[in-house]
């Protein structure tokens, strides 16, 4: 089938109080924020299984000190860890702005050091992956009650700038992750606010989105049957306004359509120049990253990247070794990725985001009681007392740290940022007061920050 519309241009047109359009009918239309934005669209590059904070980018001098020695403090983790264990990688100041980063990201730290702006005291709620997952991705922890995901917020509220690509699409190599499609979920906002997941571990153009294009029937006889299809759907929709699963169902019907002519050229990156791929690598995160880059470089609002859905960054045993091969997968492609963007101009409208759902314990984690281990793990375990996550572009200062964890890494204590303030500081960016953005379900004016989060002024150029 497909998701388009050509014919029903005038039809499937906005309408708001402006306009005098009606926006149901094409609700990926581009809508104009609440003020003026300083970031236009978003990559988010999803650590999954939650990255050492004390391993990539918060230094702590104190952990080489107490290494092998119990921390003078009490650590509230999800099991019981043993001694101070210091970071087997060097750190290293870049960038005129001396910004502590290390050797994991060595790359994104000679590229784009004065680019980051790096906050150092994040914190959540709890130390598991699939509530912290769901939180970071749509607000809400509660994995049995579906929120809509971020990026469906943001295509809601600004559409989208090219109708002939969904608005927003979730690159996830290899299969998906824990609580799988709800990371990317529209929830009850209306359908064609879903995230489109499109498997880029397959490296052929025509298999990334499955039955794209029709090989048995020319396009004029398909548009010819849509828009017969298309007159009952309206006539069905007429009869039953305000169905939202039908607009959904008759957007979609068009968006495929339409995706046949600009969907392969978007995601084929042999398009591109060889210098430009050889920049990002050839590999699975090289090619991921740079097909985020044409997605958001053709007006895609909201591009979800992940690295480590298949094999994350949990990294319990031998953070040495893990954390080694992870970063080695992604260092040079998220250098690439902003280095590219920059050359483009379009890093300064465009809002990059890194980080995962929480970070790890400045301590080793004990083996299990028992069981047939080493006799040290060599990792670390969960902790979402504190953790890291930077942004780039889009408005916000760089080559800056914001807030901090204590002496050893594990809590938040200076300037804490929640997940919810980190929420309703990217819609802020995005031109929307938190508050304001809010969809009515159940009797209830639902929003992605729920009834929390502050803007952190302070991180906004």
């Amino acid at each position: 089938m497909g998701m388009g519309a050509v014919g029903l241009g005038a039809l499937l047109g906005p309408r708001n109080e402006a306009t005098g359009f009606d926006r149901r009918m094409n609700p990926l239309a581009s809508q104009e924020p609440h003020f003026r934005a300083r970031a236009k669209r978003v990559i988010h590059i999803f650590a999954n299984g939650g990255p050492s904070q004390v391993d990539t980018f918060d230094r702590k001098p104190k952990l080489d000190e107490f290494h092998g020695k119990t921390l003078p403090m009490e650590l509230r983790t999800e099991r019981k860890t043993g001694t101070a264990f210091k970071s087997p990688f060097q750190f290293k100041q870049y960038g005129e702005s001396g910004l502590w980063v290390s050797d994991l990201f060595k790359k994104v730290g000679a590229a784009a050091a004065d680019d980051l702006c790096v906050i150092n005291s994040m914190h959540a709620n709890v130390p598991n992956h699939e509530p912290s997952l769901m939180l970071m991705n749509s607000g809400a922890e509660r994995v049995s009650l579906v929120r809509p995901s971020v990026g469906s917020w943001v295509t809601y509220g600004l559409g989208t700038e090219n109708e002939n690509l969904p608005g927003f699409v979730s690159l996830c190599p290899g299969g998906v992750p824990i609580v799988e499609t709800q990371n990317w979920r529209n929830a009850f906002l209306p359908g064609a606010y879903q995230g489109t997941h499109v498997d880029t571990k397959t490296e052929d153009v025509s298999k990334l989105i499955s039955d794209i294009e029709n090989q048995r029937i020319p396009r004029d006889l398909q548009r010819k049957q849509l828009d017969f299809v298309q007159a009952m759907n309206r006539k069905h929709a007429n009869e039953r306004p305000g169905d939202p699963k039908l607009d959904a169902r008759i957007h979609s019907f068009e968006l495929a359509y339409r995706m046949q002519m600009e969907a392969t050229d978007a995601f084929d990156v042999n398009n591109e120049p060889e210098h430009i791929r050889d920049l990002y690598g050839d590999d699975l995160q090289g090619r991921q990253m740079l097909i985020a880059r044409r997605l958001v470089e053709r007006g895609v609002r909201f591009v979800q990247v992940w690295h480590g859905a298949g094999q994350p960054w949990d990294s319990h045993e031998q953070i040495e070794k893990n954390h080694g091969r992870l970063a080695g997968d992604c260092d040079q492609a998220i250098a690439a990725l902003l280095t590219d963007l920059k050359m483009r101009g379009l890093l300064e409208d465009t809002l990059v985001i890194w980080g995962g759902e929480f970070g790890r314990t400045p301590t080793v984690e004990l083996p299990t009681p028992g069981a047939n281990s080493p006799n040290t793990k060599l990792g670390r375990d969960h902790n979402h007392h504190g953790f890291t996550m930077w942004l780039a572009g889009g408005g916000v200062k760089g080559g800056m740290n914001y807030g901090s964890t204590d002496e050893f890494g594990f809590k938040a204590e200076e300037k804490p940022v929640h997940v919810h303030d980190l929420h309703a500081t990217i819609l802020h960016l995005l031109g929307f007061d938190h508050e304001k953005l809010t969809y009515r379900y159940a009797g209830r004016d639902f929003r992605l920050t729920d009834v929390h989060g502050h803007v952190v002024h302070d991180l906004i150029a």
